[in-house]
């Protein structure tokens, strides 16, 4: 699965850098969301598959701290992310005479720089105020990798300034994001309602649907994560610890491995791309073979008259 998720989003980053039909704002923010995707699951997944195969599943503390740092900035900016590919969509729909104005390459860019350096100053903050507690309990984290309510827990330092800013920045980041979100596709239904022909409302929904599938994915898994079942008991904490595990490899490996297959199955330009640069690449090593060809024969029509001459 791993291999399969870096795979598919490394692809998405190629094709929508060579290929100038993809050379648009939607494709741009596509290709930052799966270098966004690689980023969470590389941070996370190869240490669990390398404990996977050791008796001794440990981390080393410079390792929890650069594991934390990197997943909380990329689940940070995704948040942003997702946002602006909405609010791209509803000025492709909604706004079509001024989008390529607004939606400029240079405004592409400052929203990208934007979301990157959020992403980042939000994860040094919570990295660094994290690790500025103090650990003098047990060093089991009871978790596939570092995330900050598992360290949290481990502290013995009071934790409620951390766990309020926690709170708040998830609030910010995951309520008023979804708004806009929402906001942004209820004006697309309005417009496209007031397409009259059928095709046109089926082009438009066609473009957003790939996004809402993604924004569903993604929201999906954490409202799972924060609405879970109340524990009470020791065995139902288990089972909690167990749950919060498994959203976590929804959020970490399964979101990131379909994100790839949900824009390119449905998404006819992509998959032209894609057709083009195998049929591209397959005429290549074709043109590669020949010339391969064509130089052996040349050697072995000079070695048989160099060998011919000594005769």
């Amino acid at each position: 699965m791993y291999v399969v998720c870096m795979t598919g989003n490394l692809i998405i980053i190629v094709i929508s850098n060579i290929d100038p039909a993809l050379n648009t704002p939607m494709y741009f923010f596509l290709g930052n969301l799966s270098f966004l995707d690689v980023l969470c699951t590389t941070s996370t997944i190869p240490n669990m598959l390398a404990n996977f195969f050791s008796k001794h599943k440990v981390i080393t503390f410079h390792g929890c701290v650069i594991q934390m740092f990197i997943f909380t900035a990329a689940m940070d900016a995704e948040f942003l992310l997702l946002t602006l590919m909405s609010i791209d969509r509803y000025l492709a729909i909604c706004n079509p005479l001024r989008y390529k104005t607004i939606m400029s390459k240079k405004s592409c860019y400052f929203m990208a720089a934007v979301v990157w350096t959020f992403g980042f100053c939000s994860s040094t903050y919570h990295t660094s105020s994290t690790f500025r507690l103090s650990f003098c309990s047990s060093n089991k984290i009871n978790h596939f990798f570092c995330e900050i309510p598992q360290l949290l827990a481990l502290s013995c330092s009071d934790t409620s300034i951390n766990e309020l800013v926690l709170i708040v920045t998830d609030v910010v980041l995951g309520v008023f994001c979804f708004i806009f979100i929402f906001g942004s596709y209820l004006f697309i239904i309005l417009a496209v309602l007031k397409i009259r022909s059928a095709d046109g409302k089926m082009k438009a929904f066609s473009t957003c649907a790939s996004h809402i599938t993604v924004v569903l994915l993604f929201y999906g898994t954490l409202i799972f994560a924060y609405f879970k079942p109340s524990t009470g008991n020791a065995s139902n904490m288990d089972k909690g610890a167990n749950y919060n595990k498994e959203v976590a490899i929804l959020n970490t490996v399964v979101a990131p491995l379909l994100n790839p297959f949900i824009y390119t199955i449905r998404n006819q330009t992509v998959r032209k791309s894609l057709s083009d640069i195998l049929l591209f690449t397959r005429k290549q090593k074709n043109h590669m073979f020949q010339k391969l060809c064509k130089i052996r024969k040349a050697w072995l029509l000079a070695y048989s008259a160099c060998k011919n001459g000594r005769h």
